[in-house]
């Protein structure tokens, strides 16, 4: 019964997400947007129904089913939303108020696959945001006076009620404890926690950089010298 009435709540709410729909297909944040809608769907439970959903939309129902699911169900999805499509985004959000506690600044440079779980009590104000950003709730990110906004590396993730304050810099794949107060520069790989915060672990990187072939191997005068 209660995916039933689930499946009917979400179908009605379609109507009303007319224009937020359009808008979604033709936005020119879509492929960031959808890797946002992706990054969430991995996470979190299909509400129709109850059972995960598959990791990738396969066609373009599938994306606006999804789009719908997330608008209607997840709140916090629609301030990221509206955080992507900017003004259009802003003046359409009468369809689907977006959750007041949750505020993204709009002028910041934000990569793919930003997910936010329950947004309450949270702002994020960075200079920017690499990739694949996990946020938890109860987390600021911002400045203090004129110090200057964060940088946040790529996959990242936030726990709840950590405050990243000042001009400071998070490593790519860093991760940040619950409660945290971060004021000093976090490296790549690293753990940190406590007030203020330390590094308690730090991680291995795997290295992005392709490994030589045979034939480079065997002939290294082939390579680009390094200087």
């Amino acid at each position: 019964m209660t995916s039933l009435v689930k499946h009917i709540i979400t179908a009605l709410s379609s109507i009303r997400l007319a224009p937020l729909i359009v808008l979604m297909l033709l936005t020119r944040n879509r492929d960031l947007l959808w890797a946002d809608m992706d990054q969430l769907a991995r996470a979190w439970t299909w509400p129709l129904g109850g059972s995960p959903r598959a990791l990738q939309p396969r066609n373009l129902l599938e994306r606006i089913l999804l789009f719908v699911s997330l608008m209607t169900w997840i709140f916090e999805f629609r301030n990221v939303f509206y955080f992507r499509t900017g003004k259009p985004g802003v003046l359409l959000s009468f369809f689907c108020r977006p959750m007041s506690s949750l505020e993204i600044y709009s002028k910041m440079k934000v990569g793919p696959g930003l997910f936010i779980m329950h947004g309450n009590g949270t702002l994020i104000m960075a200079d920017g945001i690499g990739k694949n950003c996990r946020i938890y709730h109860q987390v600021t990110i911002g400045a203090v006076e004129a110090s200057g906004r964060p940088t946040i590396g790529d996959d990242v993730t936030i726990f709840a009620g950590a405050k990243i304050v000042g001009k400071v810099s998070i490593g790519d794949h860093a991760t940040i404890a619950a409660n945290s107060l971060v004021i000093e520069n976090v490296p790549p790989g690293a753990t940190v926690m406590g007030v203020p915060a330390a590094v308690i672990w730090k991680k291995k990187i795997p290295s992005t950089e392709p490994k030589p072939s045979v034939g480079e191997a065997a002939n290294p005068s082939n390579r680009v010298s390094e200087v």
